[in-house]
């Protein structure tokens, strides 16, 4: 008897921790109940971080999610635990909204809401969408702070200072752990030599760093949390069905792969924009978000290579190796600094093509990203563990 009283207290004992692990997230689980499911094919969906409006000076306006979206990510979720593609859209892009007409991509969530971003984006890319997910400033901060924190590599020091807005940025280049106020800053920050383009580059190489903490064994058991924190500061139309869809493909921890969107810098009627190359966008869907992916030679690719912590030398010898190889078009370069203790080989490619120059050169990590050098399908950042 004292014993089937042990065992009834021990299970009550856990069912109580469960319940206090899984409330943060409660909210999110009551509202979609959804279960797991097999994606059919690969299907896409808007993700879009909204600023927020001010109703006066310095003072905040009540959250209606129609601000400007200066985070624009096309997600695709893909069957067989091929993993996650997004493709990152600059705020400056020219797409010609349905129902108002050409301009800024980020300004059509602000004319004619969620949909006309949706439709901007399916008649820039092609790409059909099934629904959207809009995030508030609020929810990176509170998500960054719920996980505990997130480590990344500061390419430079950061400064700046919008009292208007509230926003504070002050970070020294390096590595270090970035709480959620911090990690806004360092997202938000736009004076680099790309401006927007180094921050569509941030916020992928973040994205990565965010995942890899969430699936740590820290991340996981403050993931509640996280969840919890996305719920209070979401806006979504996506069905119990399409969540479903996400969460099947995420039990699969799924490989990120980013790509930015292709195109140019440009200046319309005085102006700055980022000038869509149609021909480029068209090879990059049908090449990476197609329901196959398409291979290409690794040794047609234009490699460039930089030497951002290596020895000197190394970025000639790095050429030089892959020339005898038969890589086709390799240049050295310069780029704004990455993390001088390793290397990495980003591509635009697909990950396959960073794997096979990182086993062709002995040394780095392999992404699938946009975050290297501009005109480059496949970028080397030689660190100090280069020869």
């Amino acid at each position: 008897m004292r014993l089937a009283k042990a065992l009834a207290l021990a299970v009550l004992l856990l069912l109580a921790g469960l319940l206090a692990y899984l409330a943060p997230a409660a909210p999110a689980l009551s509202r979609y109940a959804a279960l797991p499911a097999e994606p059919p094919r690969p299907l896409n969906y808007l993700v879009a971080g909204v600023t927020p409006k001010y109703s006066g000076h310095h003072t905040r306006a009540p959250e209606d999610f129609r601000g400007l979206t200066d985070t624009i990510l096309i997600v695709q979720v893909r069957p067989g635990g091929q993993g996650l593609r997004l493709l990152s859209v600059p705020r400056d892009t020219m797409v010609n909204t349905p129902g108002y007409g050409w301009g800024k991509v980020n300004a059509a969530n602000v004319h004619l809401g969620p949909q006309a971003l949706m439709g901007a984006l399916e008649n820039l890319t092609g790409l059909e969408l099934r629904g959207y997910a809009l995030l508030s400033l609020d929810a990176l901060r509170e998500i960054t702070d719920a996980l505990g924190g997130v480590e990344v590599y500061v390419p430079q020091d950061m400064k700046y200072t919008d009292t208007a807005a509230g926003l504070r940025i002050d970070l020294k280049k390096g590595r270090q752990h970035l709480s959620g106020e911090q990690a806004e800053g360092y997202l938000r920050f736009r004076y680099d030599a790309l401006g927007d383009i180094g921050r569509v580059q941030r916020q992928q190489g973040f994205m990565r760093d965010l995942a890899a903490r969430a699936l740590s064994p820290a991340g996981l058991l403050r993931l509640p949390k996280a969840v919890g924190a996305a719920e209070r500061n979401l806006r979504t139309n996506l069905t119990r069905v399409d969540v479903g869809y996400v969460l099947g493909a995420l039990l699969h921890r799924p490989q990120l792969e980013s790509s930015l969107l292709p195109g140019n810098f440009g200046n319309v009627g005085g102006a700055s924009y980022w000038i869509p190359d149609r021909d480029g966008i068209a090879r990059l869907v049908q090449t990476r978000f197609g329901s196959r992916d398409t291979q290409t030679d690794v040794h047609s690719f234009g490699v460039a290579v930089v030497n951002v912590g290596a020895p000197d030398g190394a970025a000639h010898r790095a050429r030089e190796r892959l020339l005898s190889l038969g890589y086709r078009n390799v240049w050295i370069t310069r780029m704004a600094s990455g993390d001088e203790s390793r290397t990495a080989v980003f591509s635009r490619q697909g990950l396959e093509p960073a794997r096979q120059v990182a086993r062709d050169l002995g040394v780095g990590e392999a992404y699938a990203s946009g975050e290297g050098v501009l005109g480059a399908d496949i970028t080397v950042r030689l660190g100090a563990d280069a020869e």
